[in-house]
């Protein structure tokens, strides 16, 4: 009987993590993010501090079962006694993204810092979930008596007026006429394990592409295109920055399924042209 051994890289673990929402495992697929900075990173010491920071919360919170009193003691045992806050002085900073970061340092970004928080969080049965508001990740809690709306640098509850000035900001940026206006519920649906690791990515594909970093972006839109298997667009934004790279080979590929995928695109033409150029 022959056997083939298979290599198990960074992005085939990822993808044996983000295959099906069933099985989908937030806190160890966004985990797993900073394995291409470090290939080497064990995933299953980030997911034991999780637990270690759980074993010292549970001991607070011993014989309590009121929803309130819970995510009071959540939110002084994560902001005040370990001290997790936002990276002010370097916000932008890719390690921001990376959990075994910010798990050391207590130090990270909206998103980062919220994901950690949730996993305590639905550990202890608290309703709580992600927000994908626009312009800043928010998380929410429903508790017998209503629905609690934070933001997961601070662990401050926010108000309706306060999530409608922030989302005015955002409409008022996209110039949205007033009476076509959607409902400021509408942005506070429950984001998916799915859109959470998406949106951490796409940060991360930002911070790159504007550094013009294409070594490091290639393989964050590498995990993209596993994670949206049908969004056309990171095939092609994977082509543009394997042009940049020097891959050329890899490139026609990407932009050609592109272009198979949405030929009428507004960028199409743009596109033909690229891959004229790679083929001659």
């Amino acid at each position: 009987m022959n056997f083939q051994l298979t290599e198990v890289t960074p992005l085939s673990y990822f993808k044996s993590l983000v295959e099906t929402d069933a099985d989908f495992h937030l806190l160890e697929a966004a985990a797993s993010i900073a394995q291409d900075e470090e290939p080497m990173l064990d995933i299953q010491e980030v997911l034991d501090s999780c637990d270690a920071l759980l074993v010292r919360l549970n001991r607070r919170l011993k014989g309590v079962s009121e929803p309130l009193k819970k995510l009071s003691t959540l939110n002084q045992f994560f902001y005040s006694e370990l001290g997790f806050s936002g990276n002010a002085n370097n916000f932008y900073a890719p390690e921001n993204s990376y959990l075994n970061e910010v798990l050391r340092t207590r130090k990270g970004i909206p998103i980062s810092l919220a994901v950690i928080w949730l996993e305590l969080a639905q550990a202890l049965d608290l309703q709580a979930g992600g927000v994908c508001f626009p312009g800043h990740f928010l998380v929410k809690v429903t508790v017998p008596e209503g629905l609690i709306v934070m933001d997961p640098l601070t662990g401050e509850s926010m108000g309706l007026e306060n999530l409608s000035e922030r989302l005015s900001l955002f409409r008022s940026h996209l110039g949205a006429a007033e009476d076509m206006e959607p409902p400021l519920g509408l942005f506070l649906q429950p984001a998916t394990p799915r859109d959470i690791v998406t949106r951490m990515l796409r940060n991360l594909q930002e911070i790159f592409k504007s550094q013009e970093d294409w070594q490091r972006l290639i393989p964050v839109l590498d995990r993209l295109v596993v994670l949206q298997a049908d969004s056309p667009s990171d095939r092609r934004d994977r082509g543009m920055a394997l042009i940049q790279a020097g891959q050329p080979e890899k490139a026609r590929l990407d932009l050609q399924h592109y272009l198979n995928q949405v030929p009428h695109a507004a960028d199409a033409s743009a596109i033909s042209r690229h891959l004229d150029s790679l083929q001659s």
